[in-house]
């Protein structure tokens, strides 16, 4: 396969029509004289305003124009007023004594370039397998911006980005993937996976190739110095100020968008324009975030991506994690017991009761067994809560799992985790029960008031035609 020359960045421009600056500069004007109207109508001109520049022009202008005290406004409201606060001690309640003067001088700061984003505030959360995720909380006016920044560039690269791509986009989730995933491997000729994963992606992400990837669509220089701003903010870790000079923080409004942004040119683009024309095989990409899968005909080509793909990682400063990249026999010509995990399921070689094959989907045994433990030692903290609130909230979290986990085929691993809270459950109403035992039918009662059987809740299995 001849690959060597894949690691040039590979665009794809769209050609700009006759009176195509003129007409991105009379929507430029026409965003910028809506600014100050009220209501939610101009709001969603703008953003029109911005996918049709997007979807004819070369390159997208007058961005900042959505920045404004409408749009601030209206994010604003959007935010939860139980988010962590950031380093300024901020929450939604106080913001919201004096909203519309302080979004009114929020403007104006950011009009004379006055405004500068504070360090996010690091904080971790445990991941499954033990270790901790860093996590950056903004500041309160930091996320109003970012909120309405990332909206502006949701609009702008909306119709650039690739079908390929599926995490944090509008209309597209990881049921989406699961479904890609599940079909393609069903009814095309695929016999391997190269299930990579990039070693800290979002704190590696080089500011310098970030900016270039904005330039070439984004012809708004206040706007992306704004993005550079948030790029360097810095990290507040306990009482020390470290710089960010490389890497987005997860956590920030704005980062998602950018890292796809990242990834549309490194990987997306590189794999649909410059990789698989050349393979004599057939193959198929499919990322969700900062996770994806590649999945070929032929062992050798697998191979031989999976060297160019460390290549081309390591000129943007990534690289794949090692113990976490493999290639692995799966499909209906391979009889192997080999499996792979991605967004938290499980994917193998199964049969029908039929006798004929079947990928099957079920929930990752990791995921599981830590959703289980977690579950276990919240139930401790509610022996002296009020059971009726313990249950709604049970209620809740088996609501949560059935939409995530309930895809078809995955019934069994559903019901596990339904019956293993319903046996903790039993256990600690138990231990709370000061005047004997509860009664197994009268906890019945109390269960079946308040707690749903386990269902499926999505289809992965509604057939397409094969395409040529």
């Amino acid at each position: 396969m001849a690959c060597q020359k894949s690691d040039c960045l590979i665009v794809v421009r769209k050609p700009v029509k006759a009176g195509g600056a003129k007409g991105a500069a009379s929507s430029r004007s026409r965003s910028g004289s809506r600014g100050g109207t009220g209501g939610r109508k101009p709001m969603e001109q703008e953003a029109k305003g911005i996918r049709y520049q997007s979807e004819r022009f070369a390159t997208v202008q007058g961005l900042m124009h959505s920045v404004n005290e409408q749009s601030l406004m209206a994010e604003h409201r959007k935010q939860s007023r139980r988010k962590a606060t950031g380093i300024d001690g901020v929450d939604k309640a106080q913001y919201d004594e004096n909203a519309q003067e302080n979004v009114r001088q929020l403007v104006e700061r950011m009009k004379k370039f006055q405004y500068k984003p504070l360090p996010v505030r690091r904080t971790y959360i445990p991941k499954a397998n033990g270790k901790l995720r860093p996590l950056g909380i903004p500041a309160y006016e930091d996320r109003l911006v970012q909120g309405v920044m990332a909206n502006a560039l949701n609009e702008v690269y909306e119709p650039r980005f690739l079908d390929c791509s599926y995490g944090f986009r509008p209309g597209r989730s990881a049921h989406d993937v699961v479904r890609y995933i599940n079909q393609t491997i069903m009814i095309h000729k695929v016999n391997y996976v190269l299930e990579a994963d990039i070693k800290g992606f979002f704190d590696n992400v080089d500011h310098e190739w970030l900016m270039r990837f904005l330039e070439h669509d984004i012809q708004d220089k206040n706007f992306l110095r704004y993005v550079k701003r948030f790029l360097i903010a810095g990290i507040m870790e306990g009482s020390e100020l470290k710089d960010s000079d490389r890497g987005t923080p997860q956590g920030g409004l704005i980062s998602p968008v950018l890292a796809n942004v990242y990834l549309h040119y490194v990987l997306d683009l590189w794999f649909e324009k410059a990789i698989k024309p050349k393979l004599r095989g057939e193959a198929y990409y499919v990322r969700y975030a900062d996770d994806f899968l590649i999945l070929f005909q032929y062992e050798d080509e697998a191979r031989d991506v999976l060297e160019v793909l460390k290549q081309r990682l390591g000129k943007f400063s990534l690289e794949v994690a090692e113990d976490k990249t493999r290639i692995l026999p799966i499909g209906r010509f391979k009889g192997t017991k080999e499996e792979f995990e991605f967004l938290g399921f499980t994917f193998f070689n199964t049969k029908t009761r039929g006798g004929k094959y079947r990928l099957g989907v079920r929930t990752s045994k990791k995921k599981l067994k830590a959703k289980k433990q977690a579950a276990k030692e919240w139930l401790r903290t509610r022996l002296t809560k009020p059971v009726s609130k313990t249950m709604e909230l049970l209620a809740a979290v088996i609501r949560g799992h059935c939409n995530y986990y309930g895809v078809n085929g995955n019934f069994h691993a559903i019901q596990s985790f339904w019956k293993y809270l319903k046996y903790s459950t039993y256990r600690m109403l138990n231990r709370r029960d000061q005047k004997g035992k509860l009664k197994y039918p009268k906890f019945l009662r109390i269960w079946n008031y308040y707690v749903q059987e386990p269902h499926l809740t999505t289809d992965i299995w509604n057939w397409q035609p094969k395409t040529t």
